[in-house]
């Protein structure tokens, strides 16, 4: 099972466990927004960090990315259906605001980012500002307590 796979069991295990006890307990619970699910990659040539999060039914107006060191922020909101009239049997579209932080494991140039949104994807390309892979090793001197600095 690949890891990917894995993960994926763990959310849909989460969920189904907050819908069980939610249910079990008679608790009301109130969805304060949801977390999209994210993708996250590294390309070598030209290196790069690619984001892709799952934003389908978002108007690209309503979603905003920040970029703050190694952390890419996503935030927006996916709006309620406009039916008054509508009676639903079973609602599982996460609806209101979501809020994101994603960890990316380089640093980047946010300023040279760029962001496609296409079929329900957001993807953002990140290039890394030291290139892929590890870094060549860097001697550091060591100086003695006895000698000047």
């Amino acid at each position: 099972m690949s890891e990917r796979d894995l993960f994926a069991n763990f959310e849909r295990m989460r969920r189904e466990m907050d819908q069980l006890f939610g249910d079990v307990f008679g608790v009301a619970r109130r969805r304060t927004g949801f977390a999209p699910a994210v993708d996250v990659a590294y390309a070598p040539d030209p290196p790069r960090a690619i984001v892709t999060a799952e934003l389908a039914g978002i108007d690209p107006a309503e979603i905003e990315i920040e970029i703050e060191g190694r952390k890419l922020i996503l935030s927006g909101s996916r709006r309620a259906s406009e039916s008054q009239t509508d009676i639903y049997q079973q609602v599982e579209i996460a609806r209101g605001q979501f809020r994101r932080v994603v960890e990316l494991g380089a640093d980047v140039r946010g300023h040279e980012a760029k962001a496609v949104y296409e079929d329900g994807m957001l993807r953002i390309e990140l290039p890394l500002a030291h290139g892929f892979g590890p870094r060549p090793p860097r001697p550091v001197p060591i100086s003695r307590q006895d000698e000047p600095t």
